[in-house]
């Protein structure tokens, strides 16, 4: 399918988790995967995952001490996650706002048609994780996409998606050009 193509400004990158407790259900999986969609985020790259509680601790570190930390590592070891690079004009302050807040309480009265309004089971169980500045957006997807370039992408990719004609495989859940994207990911 195709979409419009784009030439505006430049495309912000972002990293989405899909955590245990959405992938588990398959339905929510979809309910969120839609959102990304129908928010217009062009999907950069998709895996499904599992991390371990030594990777989940790593990735976790800067929570270290504090009294949600175990549990967290505990419950992103759990079981399989979806990681996303996701590109958008402002990528990081549309999907923490899709996302909504931290705390599901909060969520569900505030913005209950957020993410985590809608799916999340606790503070720890909320669904989704996103990047919340350009900094840890590049940091968490070269966690997450270690073969990933950045600069390469924002050198080759990133002009092909924003001004081009843009198409989405629903197999490989990503979107790409033809000509350029096509071959990449081959």
């Amino acid at each position: 399918m195709a979409a419009a193509g784009r030439c505006a400004r430049p495309l912000q990158l972002t990293l989405a988790l899909l955590k245990p407790d959405a992938v588990a259900h398959p339905l929510v999986l979809e309910a969120v995967h839609e959102i990304i969609l129908s928010n217009r985020f062009l999907i950069v790259r998709a895996k499904e995952l599992r991390c371990g509680r030594e990777e989940s601790g790593r990735f976790y570190r800067e929570h270290a001490g504090r009294f949600f930390y175990q549990r967290l590592v505990e419950f992103m070891a759990s079981g399989p996650m979806w990681a996303y690079i996701l590109a958008h004009e402002n990528a990081i302050s549309l999907w923490r706002t899709l996302m909504g807040p931290t705390k599901v309480f909060r969520a569900r009265h505030s913005v209950p048609d957020s993410i985590r309004g809608a799916y999340g089971l606790t503070d720890t169980r909320n669904t989704t994780h996103g990047s919340d500045s350009p900094a840890s957006a590049s940091r968490e997807i070269a966690f997450f996409f270690p073969e990933f370039n950045e600069e390469l992408w924002y050198q080759q990719e990133e002009p092909h998606l924003r001004c081009g004609q843009v198409y989405y495989n629903a197999e490989e859940r990503v979107h790409f050009t033809w000509g350029y994207g096509l071959l990449i990911r081959k």
